[in-house]
């Protein structure tokens, strides 16, 4: 999308006209020293006459001409259009210098918890209608959730595109590109809010894209043809593609289903890193990359704007010099800058709070459901209950193409990749976080209690009854090779779905059952005393049918953590130094 453009023109930053009221515990808008005062923000567009397209308005925002031969993706509609003449105080478009690609979907994370501080700050309904008017919107059909819900879990998919638009952006992206997935991120929050998982989407990882139904300028739809063993980032642009093909091969590759989507420009890293004043970075070895134009001492420094745009997006200077490599410096930077927006001095800083909310709406653009002011808003707020020690950042696990000579790509690591999938689809953690359990009646506990057989007697029969597609079979691997469970078998697909895991055992098969229940985590209510059956041996043994609650091979049902072996993984709180 362009950015360009925005803003005021005078040397008068609004954001510094907004101070605090002691007697109100307000922010108000204070436009000069003789001017009213008033307790709620005005809307910069006050004066504008609806529209439902960016295009075709006096003073909407421009778009580049496209190459020969290339398919645009519909421009975003926006709920409302600028004013004839800019505004007192706008400020003109300024040309930029730095060149080569950006990365900008990690900026969407932090750039909502600014939204949410100055909704929080302010209470300002029509400020907040501003900032809504800010951010643009594109009908991605059924590939988006028709609504969101405050008392679920939620994803995000947040897409940094490579696209070039806009005065004074010659040097970022492809020149003629209209857009790739260039950089992704899947956001997993958790339902009760404890912990969220940051799941980054290597660009060049080999996918089929399914076919997509996109919307066309007129209003009209028409189907995409899809494509196999492309590179990922393809899911966007090219042909025609919008967001919503990118939702639907997230999908296809991972089995999670992106609820909604956010999609921002380079601009964010530069407007959202100046409005806190910069954002520190560390690097183990001193960098001096030509390419990105990145100069730094080893150890801890602070960028902002143009530097830090050629942080995040520089590769030669880290790792193997790929974008594997890149990826996690993205990820550490993601962190830091979470750490920014949380921290005290940008809190109490009113100024602070508006240049953020105003950059981080101005650079997005979402799907429809969420692009409503009550929606973003209660998604910040959402996303603000999470704590930043509980927020995982992880890359999905790969393995250079096998199909190639001269390794360009990657394809999905099958070993480790789908345990990570299964825990965010069943909504588990990567980190430690304290559950409330509820008390269960003294007889359903009691079942727990008392002596425990050794697993090499346990015997029992497992039944899928709601699990994932061969979840029977992974827990029977997993009890045979890593418990010493051996008097165990896979006895197919259950009866009826059930929505708990339940193990039946005969009374005098107790003990057997609460040394199951230990290995996998089961609660009291879980173990039903009831009869045995008898296996393929003709033995009497016990059924474990596996429910929906089920969180995969080896993962206890409970547990609040999920194991991620062989998997890099950090967290929003900690500094690292990129190496």
């Amino acid at each position: 999308m362009d950015a360009q453009g925005r803003g005021r023109a005078d040397d008068v930053d609004p954001a510094d006209q907004w101070v605090l009221n002691p007697n109100t515990g307000e922010y108000e808008l204070r436009l000069s020293p003789s001017a009213p005062q008033s307790g709620i923000p005005v809307p910069r567009r006050a004066a504008a006459a609806p529209s439902p397209s960016r295009t075709g308005a006096p003073g909407s925002r421009t778009t580049a001409p496209v190459a020969p031969g290339r398919d645009v993706p519909p421009p975003r509609r926006r709920r409302g259009a600028p004013p004839e003449e800019p505004l007192p105080g706008r400020r003109g478009r300024r040309p930029v210098k730095q060149k080569s690609k950006a990365k900008k979907a990690l900026l969407w994370t932090g750039g909502t918890m600014a939204f949410v501080l100055v909704a929080g700050a302010t209470t300002g309904y029509f400020y907040l209608k501003h900032l809504e008017g800010n951010v643009g919107t594109t009908d991605v059909g059924d590939a988006a959730a028709s609504s969101f819900s405050k008392d679920e879990a939620f994803n995000i998919l947040i897409i940094g595109t490579d696209k070039r638009t806009g005065e004074g952006n010659e040097g970022y992206g492809d020149a003629g590109s209209v857009g790739h997935a260039d950089t992704n991120i899947l956001l997993h929050v958790a339902k009760d809010r404890t912990n969220a998982t940051a799941l980054s989407i290597p660009r060049d990882l080999i996918v089929d894209i399914p076919d997509c139904k996109t919307k066309q300028e007129d209003g009209t739809d028409t189907v995409v043809a899809g494509q196999d063993g492309v590179r990922f980032n393809r899911s966007l642009g090219e042909r025609g593609r919008d967001a919503g093909c990118t939702m639907r091969t997230v999908e296809a590759a991972t089995g999670i289903k992106p609820d909604h989507f956010v999609m921002a420009d380079f601009n964010a890293v530069k407007t959202l890193t100046t409005a806190v004043d910069g954002v520190e970075v560390c690097v183990e070895n001193a960098v001096n990359d030509k390419k990105s134009k990145l100069v730094l001492p080893a150890g801890t420094s602070k960028v902002e704007g143009e530097r830090a745009l050629a942080f995040v997006r520089t590769r030669h200077a880290f790792g193997n010099e790929g974008d594997l490599d890149r990826i996690k410096v993205q990820q550490q930077f993601l962190g830091s800058l979470m750490r920014k927006m949380t921290s005290g001095d940008t809190l109490t800083s009113p100024a602070k709070l508006l240049k953020l909310a105003e950059a981080a709406t101005n650079a997005l653009t979402v799907d429809e459901a969420i692009g409503k002011v009550g929606t973003l808003k209660d998604i910040a707020l959402e996303l603000k209950k999470v704590p930043t020690k509980n927020i995982s950042f992880m890359t999905i696990p790969v393995k250079d193409n096998p199909a190639e000579t001269v390794k360009a790509t990657v394809v999905i690591e099958e070993t480790q990749a789908p345990a990570i999938f299964d825990a965010i689809k069943n909504d588990v953690s990567f980190t430690e976080v304290k559950k409330q359990e509820k008390k269960e009646k003294a007889e359903v506990a009691a079942r727990l209690k008392g002596t425990k057989s050794a697993a090499s007697d346990v015997r029992v029969r497992i039944l899928n009854g709601g699990a994932a597609g061969g979840s029977a079979q992974q827990q029977l691997a997993h009890l045979q090779t890593e418990e010493g469970v051996t008097k165990s078998e896979n006895a197919g697909n259950a009866e009826a779905a059930l929505a708990k895991t339940t193990l039946e055992y005969a009374p005098d098969q107790a003990d057997q059952a609460r040394r199951l229940a230990e290995i996998m985590g089961l609660s009291g209510a879980a173990m039903k005393p009831g009869k045995s059956v008898t296996n393929a041996q003709g033995l009497p043994a016990m059924t474990l049918t596996l429910g929906k609650d089920f969180k995969g091979a080896g993962v206890k049902l409970n547990s609040s953590t999920a194991a991620a072996p062989g998997v890099d993984k950090s967290t929003a709180d900690k500094a690292q130094c990129a190496s």
